[in-house]
């Protein structure tokens, strides 16, 4: 009978080792056109409301999976249905190799399959080229060791200029962030988060990892990275974008790795899209799995190949301003960012120590392709957080996983008065006009070392208050032939300026001077 256990156990062990992950690929959506003449079915009035201010169309890619499809495969009992999503228009399955290939043939509504084991697909990538990857599951978010009065996060807002947006009302307000990550147990009792609790300013949320509602649990790596752009300690700490709103999503499981989590990231984007959020952040990324033969290789890392990454690029095409951090792996053998950073959509953030000098361990560029990553930089190593057990301000905690928070938070500030540009820019109803270009474009172009990059520091520093005139400056509804006749001076202006017009075409034109919160300062005619 011992034998007989022992050949069962045998047995059963190798069969659980046998599966493997695979994405589906459907061929369509045979109810495309019942969703797209009904958007609420898919999509909030919210989300409906920020594509229709953008100039983003609905299409294809909105349109859920097709649900005949998913069920059957769902009630498929040779596999298990793990995860889905509807840009891709994909079901992240397992089963056996056998198994998943018997799929295609069986079901005509697929049109391929891709193992997350490439050497299991027809046209992967050869292994034979690619760099050893060893372990580490924290390596996404290690902890390696108005006027406000900021406290002890005074150096860390301060060194981006993000005090000058706050001083013009930009504090985020109207602005609607999704945190991607793993955790945000005590958000709903310490103290430090009261005002965004009072202010009804979290939304929601979801546990993607666990398939519920509770958000306030698992790791405190979310706690502590909502606290950089929300947390509110009066004289001792202030958040970068404490009047944004929220929601709090789940997909990272930090006690293993696996590519299932690439999966419920993109199902959590998607999520945020429908619900009308402005801003993604995630201190997130990913490499490297427990199993080896799902891991990731520096070819790999071209912004196209990953399935998170592919995610995040439609996710950008829908209007998403995307903030990801590029990694805390500049000191070990993988020295890379991951994914998804290396989409070229995605605002990629390495770290800085509070002196400005580059953090040893922010992940370098370039992608694999060859595109600077990571654009810009921020203060990561050893910034004030607030600690998830106590309430209290710390700075003992230190990656990428902070400098890219701090990031966002200042770029949803950036982005509060979108609906105000584009109205003065007189391009409202033009489809080309992408404002999320304009805006990262300002931006970079504001950093310390946007003329000279390097393969770490990226662009460098930005500067928000250049920044700001920069977006400004880049959504005028002049031409350029038009701005080179004006001349503004003195700039930037204390009580009074001269509007210099040297081009005699552009006389008995109306001149209209707005402050930064959209509120219209004086008419003139010339």
């Amino acid at each position: 009978m011992k034998k007989l256990l022992l050949f069962l156990f045998i047995i059963t062990f190798l069969k659980v080792n046998a599966q493997e992950d695979a994405w589906v690929f459907l061929k369509d959506k045979p109810s495309a056109s019942t969703f797209l003449e009904n958007p609420l079915t898919m999509l909030s009035q919210k989300a409906l409301d920020r594509r229709a201010r953008i100039n983003i169309s609905l299409d294809n890619i909105d349109v859920p999976i097709e649900e005949t499809y998913y069920n059957q495969l769902k009630n498929d009992a040779t596999i298990s249905v793990l995860a889905k999503s509807k840009w891709l228009n994909a079901i992240h399955i397992q089963g056996e190799v056998s198994d998943i290939n018997k799929l295609l043939s069986t079901y005509s509504f697929i049109s391929s399959i891709e193992f997350a084991n490439k050497s299991l697909n027809n046209s992967s990538k050869s292994i034979t080229k690619s760099k050893k990857i060893t372990p580490n599951h924290h390596h996404k978010f290690s902890e390696i060791r108005t006027d406000f009065n900021y406290g002890d996060a005074d150096n860390q807002i301060k060194m981006l200029k993000g005090e000058y947006l706050h001083q013009q009302g930009l504090t985020g307000s109207n602005q609607t962030i999704a945190i991607i990550d793993a955790g945000f147990p005590n958000v709903n009792t310490l103290s430090a988060f009261q005002r965004i609790r009072d202010n009804n300013q979290i939304l929601g949320g979801y546990n993607f990892a666990d398939r519920n509602t509770n958000f306030y649990t698992r790791s405190s790596h979310g706690t502590h990275v909502l606290s950089s752009i929300a947390g509110y300690i009066e004289n001792e700490f202030v958040g970068t974008a404490p009047d944004a709103k929220f929601y709090l999503f789940i997909t990272e499981i930090s006690e293993k790795e696996t590519v299932l989590e690439e999966s419920l990231w993109v199902e959590a984007a998607e999520r945020a899209d429908s619900l009308g959020v402005d801003v993604i952040n995630t201190s997130l990324g990913y490499t490297t799995y427990d199993n080896a033969n799902h891991s990731h290789t520096y070819a790999d890392m071209d912004g196209k190949t990953t399935f998170i990454s592919r995610g995040a690029e439609i996710g950008a095409s829908r209007g998403l301003l995307l903030v990801n951090s590029a990694g805390n792996s500049g000191s070990s053998s993988w020295k890379y960012i991951g994914a998804p950073a290396d989409a070229p959509s995605v605002i990629s953030v390495g770290a800085v120590k509070s002196t400005k000098e580059i953090a040893s361990f922010s992940s370098f560029g370039p992608t694999a392709d060859g595109r600077i990553k990571p654009e810009i930089l921020a203060q990561g190593q050893n910034p004030a957080l607030i600690d998830y057990n106590t309430g209290l301000v710390k700075t003992t905690s230190s990656g990428t996983s902070f400098s890219g928070p701090i990031m966002a938070g200042l770029i949803a500030c950036l982005n509060q008065n979108e609906g105000f540009l584009l109205k003065s820019s007189g391009k409202e109803n033009s489809s080309e006009f992408n404002f999320n270009t304009f805006l990262k474009q300002a931006v970079y172009e504001s950093a310390d070392r946007y003329n000279n990059p390097t393969n770490q520091h990226g662009y460098g520093i930005p500067n928000f208050e250049i920044a700001l005139q920069n977006y400004i400056g880049s959504t005028g509804s002049l031409s350029e032939n038009e701005l080179s006749n004006i001349k503004i001076f003195p700039n930037p202006v204390k009580n009074t300026f001269v509007i210099n017009l040297k081009n005699t075409e552009l006389e008995n034109t109306h001149i209209q001077i707005f402050n930064v919160l959209g509120e219209k300062y004086s008419k003139k005619k010339v």
